[in-house]
């Protein structure tokens, strides 16, 4: 039995060894990798919950913007552990040098501004590869696709690469594709009724456009994001074409994990405008969190919330 097990480990051994090295595409640039990091830092809940889903605890010295603007729930505060936040919101130079990483995984306005401080450019003089998340490299290359579901995919299937970790990435996305197939054939025949997902902003609402992966997931969910022409992933908008082009159905950004929505929908049932749109008039809407609606874990379930908000006969 020893001998086996002895065995079993050295071929575990041999075939993470060749594993390596690994090319991972960033936003068009190769980031090769000759071994896996072993002391990441993660920026934002959502792409910290991506790293938790493949078990990086151990190869993560720190998470970055977090606490600045979200509300913890216990699952979330058990799986970071004694993972320290490095900063609340951004990520400085200097406390990131102070952590001494090898690997950085944020995304432009996830933590880098292009031009800014942190950037991949700027963190490589100091040993440190950098994973941009791929919803965010519109930002840079306005060639991009369209969104979809793999926005969320890729990036899984790029942090298993890096981290040697493909097994359990496959299994997750395996696993994330059975569950959006079943809702997907559940509202098949629902036709796309018009949602507008409604973030922030009095003046201008800050909303999803064509390559957020929100507009992928309200597609898979049996809708269609009425601002889905918007030429960026995340920005702002006008009242007057949101209401012209009156939305069934809201989707409201709950930043406070509960009660934040209510203020948005306070707003909309007093705005001129909106509160003549069928969604506002007829009280229909789904709240979901920043990490439901961004990159992440979550997005499968809340696409599953979204569909039975639309569609309650269908479930």
């Amino acid at each position: 039995m020893k001998n086996l097990i002895l065995a079993s480990f050295l071929s575990l051994a041999a075939t993470s060894a060749l594993a390596f090295p690994v090319t991972v595409d960033s936003c068009g640039t190769p980031v090769t990798f000759d071994a896996a990091p072993k002391r990441a830092v993660v920026q934002d809940i959502n792409m910290s919950k991506m790293a938790f889903a493949l078990g990086l605890q151990p190869s993560m010295v720190g998470v970055t913007g977090i606490t600045g603007w979200y509300k913890l729930d216990d699952t979330f505060k058990a799986q970071q552990g004694s993972i320290p936040e490095l900063a609340p919101k951004y990520a400085t130079m200097e406390n990131l040098l102070a952590a001494d990483p090898d690997f950085f995984f944020a995304g432009w306005y996830y933590g880098m501004k292009p031009g800014g401080e942190v950037t991949p450019d700027t963190l490589a003089p100091h040993g440190i590869k950098t994973l941009v998340l791929t919803e965010s490299c519109v930002h840079l290359d306005k060639n991009r696709p369209d969104a979809s579901m793999d926005l969320l995919f890729a990036d899984i299937d790029k942090l298993g690469k890096i981290f040697g970790k493909e097994q359990e990435a496959n299994t997750l996305i395996a696993g994330w594709k059975a569950e959006l197939a079943d809702i997907e054939a559940k509202v098949a025949d629902k036709g796309g009724a018009r949602v507008f997902l409604y973030d922030s902003g009095d003046d201008k609402p800050f909303t999803a456009g064509k390559f957020a992966i929100t507009t992928a997931m309200i597609a898979a969910a049996g809708g269609q994001n009425i601002m889905a022409d918007m030429e960026t992933s995340w920005g702002t908008t006008d009242w007057e074409t949101v209401a012209a082009r009156n939305p069934e159905f809201l989707v409201l950004l709950d930043y406070q994990d509960g009660g934040g929505h209510a203020k948005l929908l306070d707003f909309l049932k007093a705005h001129p405008a909106m509160k003549e749109t069928d969604a506002v008039k007829n009280a229909r809407f789904v709240a979901l969190r920043y990490e439901e609606l961004t990159p992440g874990p979550d997005n499968i379930a809340a696409i599953g919330k979204i569909a039975k908000a639309l569609h309650p006969a269908a479930f």
